[in-house]
């Protein structure tokens, strides 16, 4: 996927974070174990949230910095990639928050870009913070996943 303004990037990105919470659901009807009904429960929610706040921001932001443009942002089919993920009855917490590590990077990954493409500049400044901010909900994520395994 090619993007060319940052508002059909955050659109997208909500999109995937959407796209991910169906994905755990589906996953959460063919695990057995209850530690990982939990977390993709949590997770599931989670990514909705996200989606929300995104969309909230989309509504709100300042239209010179939704629309602003971009030459070489492309992406993968992140929708593709959550749809082909087979679910596994024998998923453990472990397995879950490897999956789960590896699509939120990948979004990382995509404003992490799109920072290094920015001028420097409020667009830029944003997107270093969510990237921060993503990443701090990350390890506490993994955290929490540590210290529900010693219960």
């Amino acid at each position: 996927m090619r993007f060319q303004q940052l508002n059909e990037q955050l659109a997208y990105v909500s999109k995937c974070r959407l796209e991910m919470a169906r994905l755990y659901a589906r996953l959460h009807s063919a695990v057995d174990s209850s530690r990982v009904k939990l977390m993709l429960e949590y997770l599931q929610q989670h990514e909705k949230e996200v989606s929300q706040k995104i969309d909230d921001y989309i509504e709100e932001a300042p239209s010179r910095l939704l629309e602003l443009w971009y030459n070489d942002i492309v992406f993968e089919d992140f929708v593709k990639r959550c749809q082909e993920v087979i679910p596994a009855a024998n998923m453990n917490e472990d397995d879950l928050l490897e999956l789960h590590l590896d699509l939120d990077n990948r979004l990382i990954g995509l404003f992490e870009k799109t920072a290094e493409s920015s001028v420097p500049g409020d667009v830029k400044n944003a997107l270093n913070d969510l990237v921060r901010v993503e990443k701090i909900q990350q390890q506490r994520l993994v955290h929490s996943s540590l210290r529900m395994e010693d219960i």
